[in-house]
């Protein structure tokens, strides 16, 4: 329906009231937010980072009529900056890629565990030096674009998981950038996590076990048994010391390395006759397994015992040899390709600590327990897994290591 006056022209129906520019306060901020409208009509809000009520007026003005002209947040940014220099006599918060992923490297490196660190330090550098053209400009320039193809080339060499994990590490550091004031908002929030494709990895089994228990010389014995019978991650059972075990109550108790969770795991019979047979050391910060914990310390990675693991798992005709390319990368990687990826590795025996619980009758919750894996269940009923429960589930577990 059309209305019409009294004169008989026709009326505007429901035409879309413009509004100015305007600013208001929010409870709990020292900061005035610009209300305006955006080129397609949206009334929007943001901080005008300023305390300064003409200040912030002029800001909530010059963005509507960014909007308006719809120049990019580059330039957008640049005007307000130029803007705010000429109010206050300070500009807007900046900083060029290179330099800000530095700082927060920095920070990040007080805070996380080496192994963690090491991880977000690798991700980011990675990134900075995929852009070279924008290293040395300002955050802002960084798009969702530059972002997705880093996350992309990173999928083409190793995976999609790994991909995944580094455009992760990128949405924590542009999230504090946005939250610091450096950017409007967030490139790498913009960018989806891909698929992954399904794992690979399986369980040993015990004759395959038991195969590689018998091609592995000096502390790979030990260590192999410590990644089944304690289900632990690599580092963690290569830098094991003599403090983390009781002989007499046959525990060993640890903090993980990449989620600082406390486990206490009765040892099983077989890591108990491996350990009773090793020589006794005065220390207690001695290592069980010192030429892997120098290793693991030194490299702050396992980038080297992993490859120590694949010839072990070679020698036992259960991976292919790799070229001299892919050795010689250390990641079993060739120049041009793909991350070469065994089906078999030092972390599987995490999972096959857990089947061979679950085969042995413990129940989800305790085998979870024992290899740290979170579980719903303890979750949702606050359950505690006392030690009796553990020790009866790790004493039903086979031992591989006998003849026949």
């Amino acid at each position: 329906m059309i209305d019409v006056d009294k004169h008989g022209w026709t009326l505007p129906v429901s035409l879309p009231v413009l509004q100015m520019a305007s600013i208001r306060k929010k409870t709990g901020s020292k900061y005035w937010f610009a209300a305006y409208s955006r080129e397609d009509g949206v009334r929007v809000q943001t901080s005008t980072k300023s305390t300064d009520r003409k200040v912030a007026q002029r800001i909530a003005e010059e963005l509507e009529e960014a909007h308006r002209r719809k120049i990019t947040e580059a330039q957008m940014r640049l005007v307000l900056s130029n803007l705010n220099e000429r109010l206050v006599g300070q500009s807007l918060a900046s900083a060029t890629l290179k330099d800000f992923a530095a700082t927060w490297l920095a920070g990040k490196e007080r805070e996380l565990e080496r192994v963690s660190y090491l991880a977000y330090k690798g991700a980011i550098n990675d990134f900075v030096a995929s852009t070279p053209n924008k290293a040395n400009m300002g955050l802002q320039y960084v798009t969702a674009a530059d972002v997705a193809a880093f996350r992309d080339s990173t999928t083409k060499k190793a995976s999609a998981k790994t991909g995944n994990n580094k455009l992760k590490i990128l949405r924590t550091m542009f999230q504090t950038a946005w939250r610091d004031g450096y950017i409007t908002e967030n490139p790498a929030a913009k960018v989806t996590v891909l698929p992954t494709e399904e794992s690979i990895r399986r369980p040993f089994t015990l004759p395959e076990l038991k195969r590689v228990y018998d091609v592995a010389n000096g502390e790979w014995k030990g260590m192999l048994l410590g990644g089944l019978y304690l289900g632990q991650r690599l580092r963690d059972i290569a830098t094991l010391r003599w403090s983390h075990v009781d002989m007499a109550k046959r525990e060993i108790a640890l903090t993980t390395s990449k989620t600082s969770r406390r486990q206490i795991i009765p040892i099983a019979a077989p890591l108990l006759a491996y350990l009773d047979a090793l020589p006794s050391s005065d220390d207690p910060k001695a290592f069980l397994f010192p030429v892997a914990a120098h290793l693991a310390i030194h490299d702050g990675d396992v980038g080297r015992l992993s490859q120590q693991f694949y010839e072990i798992l070679v020698t036992a005709g259960l991976a292919k040899e790799r070229t001299v390319e892919e050795k010689a990368n250390g990641k079993g990687v060739g120049r041009k390709g793909k991350r070469l990826r065994n089906e078999l590795t030092f972390h599987c025996l995490r999972h096959t600590a857990t089947s061979l619980l679950k085969n042995a009758g413990a129940s989800e919750t305790v085998a979870r327990d024992i290899v740290g894996h979170d579980s719903a269940e303890v979750s949702r009923h606050y359950t505690h897994v006392d030690e009796a429960s553990k020790r009866l589930a790790i004493d039903l577990l086979p031992d591989f290591t006998t003849k026949g």
